[in-house]
């Protein structure tokens, strides 16, 4: 398949597909007699395995390193457990900030009596404290 045809086929930007050729998450395809790239199966599920684990939010970084632990299939899962535990940790770690975030909003707002801007406590919140 051409390149189009595979970033479609994964809902992935055909500048992303090349990006990933680029720095060596995905292998370059063999060309065809006009030079098109020609991708494969094992390129599509490899992608596929990559936009999966950057939907969950993996970076770049640790998507590499899953690829390389998903390459040796006879080895233990125990270090691809620890870095998804890793990354729920930092998950319910963001969410936990969020929420404070979402309190604090909400106390301001609920302060704030929609008369004039000077009485405003939206604005007072953000102004810098003097």
């Amino acid at each position: 398949m051409k390149i189009g045809e595979l970033a479609a086929a994964t809902a992935t930007k055909v500048e992303t597909v090349r990006y990933y050729e680029k720095i060596g998450l995905l292998a370059s395809p063999a060309r065809s007699s006009a030079n098109y790239r020609s991708y494969g199966s094992e390129h599509l599920a490899r992608l596929s395995f990559i936009r999966r684990a950057r939907d969950l939010g993996f970076s770049l970084e640790v998507v590499r390193e899953l690829l390389t632990l998903a390459d040796d299939r006879t080895e233990s899962c125990e270090a691809v457990d620890g870095i998804a535990r890793s990354h729920l940790s930092e998950i319910d770690r963001k969410i936990a900030d969020l929420s404070a975030l979402r309190r604090e909003l909400g106390r301001v707002l609920d302060s704030c009596s929609c008369d004039t801007i000077a009485d405003c406590k939206i604005i007072d919140a953000l102004a810098p404290r003097r």
